[in-house]
């Protein structure tokens, strides 16, 4: 009995190597993806200046940037799609999409930055929930829920 209990911790002990051997290796293999992506959250002021040169390429549709230390639900969805977000987001996060049209829904619309198209939008209200569809650069943006599709008869 001795001896398979020895073999068993020897077995046991070179899995937990081997685990984190691959783990290192996995580590340092990504390690030149995770900053970049983190980049423009902790360096705001970078991301301002070099957001007029971007606008002109190709502006994101929607961009939202967490002002608070806590922004509350923010939802990202394409209309009658994926939801691209559904979460709350950290002060300095910020997140873009390129997609044609988008349903944005904030539940404090004061905590946040929204800038659609290149463009800022006026703030919300600090508390308030806001629900609004933003449409890429050749179309116009609506509020949610709009009865201008009414009048068309």
């Amino acid at each position: 009995m001795g001896i398979a209990r020895l073999a068993l911790v020897v077995v046991a002990a070179g899995a937990v190597v081997t685990l984190l051997v691959i783990g290192g290796i996995t580590l340092i293999g990504s390690g030149g993806t995770s900053p970049p992506e983190r980049e423009p959250a902790s360096a705001p002021a970078t991301t301002s200046e070099a957001a007029e040169p971007a606008a002109t390429a190709q502006a994101p549709t929607v961009r939202i940037e967490c002002l608070a230390e806590t922004c509350p639900l923010v939802t990202v969805r394409v209309p009658g799609g994926d939801v691209l977000q559904y979460r709350e987001m950290s002060r300095g996060e910020e997140v873009s999409y390129f997609e044609p049209e988008l349903d944005v829904v904030l539940s404090d619309a004061g905590a946040v930055r929204v800038t659609e198209n290149g463009e800022l939008r006026e703030p919300g209200k600090p508390g308030a929930r806001e629900a609004f569809t933003v449409k890429g650069p050749d179309k116009p943006a609506t509020p949610t829920g709009s009865a201008s599709d009414s009048e068309d008869g």
